[in-house]
């Protein structure tokens, strides 16, 4: 194993730790302090999720010497920073985080849940994506309204890097957020000392409950997003670039490592699909055997960025709520359009779609259960009464 180790293997990891952890922590923190989470509980959602990612990327990627790169639900987040805080609070949503760390784990042992999931239409999964972001994606803007002189240096140094190179984007908004901080925002005396206080990895145990609302309200969204928008596109990925992955025991394995990280704070842990590019392609290395290695540095450099949580989440705790969700806007815009385009690109589907993104976006819930579930579900009645009507005419 040592043998297929290599230099280049060894940046592109850093890379994809790099990049995975920059471009999304901040739509983590929004999620989990969406569903109810305290600083430190968020700062330990993203200690443990990091840390799992890493550890389940290293333990996937020496047991099949494939390329496994792992993340966070970020589209999972994104989902929780628009639910809302359920009853029971953020220890219903830490029992709905075990539910769906359940369901994964089941998808992937039991093949017709799998397959169930596999099946749900894309457009409807794509169009609930999409509502769901839609929301955060407005917040680079409102942070132009909220202050010029804060907001636009990090939307200008998104676009003029990102026009260069994309993968980067992300991180040099994030690196002008920082900037902002240090430079334009008035930051109380004494408050960089909570910062070195914050070097201490956060943990905290959130003692879990269960309730309807938060099943219905979180769970079940969480894990249809989960799967949809990370784990199929993930093993697509690897299938593209050559390599036979199994998909039920690498579903499996996220699911168990999602259930090791849910009672700390974290919502769930799944196959990546940007960075899983990265360590898959010919820029992790020439020979595609050796590439499964920049996945296992990529899981190291997790681990790592993980134990610093704390003082991550401590200095943005000292920003302006409305800057760092624009970071966490930027993050997401390729995903909004990714999904949007694909939601509606064929004519059968569009009015469907259209309703799943318009009740989702809306942002509203019925009987206490978010818009993502009626969403879903309107626009899966729509589908199936379309597809009776034209029946019908034939």
């Amino acid at each position: 194993m040592l043998k297929d180790f290599s230099v280049q293997s060894l940046f592109m990891g850093c890379l994809t730790a790099f990049v995975g952890f920059a471009s999304s922590f901040a739509v983590v923190l929004q999620g989990l302090k969406g569903v109810g989470a305290t600083d430190f509980e968020a700062a330990s959602g993203l200690m443990a999720l990091s840390v799992s990612m890493g550890f389940c990327a290293i333990a996937l990627s020496v047991a099949t010497r494939l390329p496994v790169s792992i993340a966070w639900s970020t589209p999972g987040a994104a989902l929780l920073a628009t639910t809302g805080v359920v009853e029971g609070g953020f220890s219903a949503a830490v029992g709905a985080f075990i539910i769906c760390a359940v369901l994964i784990i089941i998808a992937g042992l039991f093949k017709p849940l799998g397959r169930a999931v596999a099946s749900i239409p894309a457009p409807l999964a794509n169009a609930m994506l999409s509502g769901v972001i839609i929301g955060l994606c407005f917040a680079p803007i409102k942070a132009i309204g909220f202050n010029p002189a804060l907001g636009l240096p990090i939307i200008l140094a998104w676009i003029v890097v990102g026009a260069f190179k994309r993968l980067f984007a992300v991180p040099a908004a994030l690196l002008a957020f920082v900037l902002v901080m240090v430079f334009g925002v008035d930051i109380p005396a004494g408050a960089l000392d909570s910062i070195s206080q914050s070097l201490k990895p956060p943990m905290e145990f959130v003692t879990p409950s269960f309730n309807l609302q938060a099943l219905i309200s979180i769970a079940l969204p969480l894990f249809i997003v989960t799967m949809a928008s990370q784990n199929i596109p993930g093993i697509a990925v690897l299938k593209v670039n050559h390599y036979d992955a199994q998909p039920g025991p690498l579903f499996a394995t996220t699911g168990f490592f999602s259930l090791l990280s849910a009672p700390f704070g974290g919502h769930a842990v799944n196959l990546a699909a940007i960075t899983a590019a990265m360590c898959a392609g010919e820029d992790a290395h020439a020979d595609p055997k050796r590439r499964y290695w920049a996945a296992i540095i990529g899981g190291v450099g997790y681990i790592i960025l993980g134990l610093l949580a704390g003082v991550v989440t401590a200095f943005v705790a000292l920003a302006p709520p409305i800057l760092i969700e624009a970071v966490a806007g930027l993050a997401l815009v390729g995903a909004f359009s990714g999904s949007a385009v694909a939601a509606f690109r064929e004519p059968d589907t569009r009015e469907a779609a259209a309703i799943t993104f318009l009740i989702t976006a809306s942002g509203l819930s019925f009987g206490g259960i978010s818009g993502a579930f009626w969403g879903l579900m309107a626009g899966g009645l729509m589908m199936v009464l379309t597809r009776f009507v034209k029946r019908m005419k034939n």
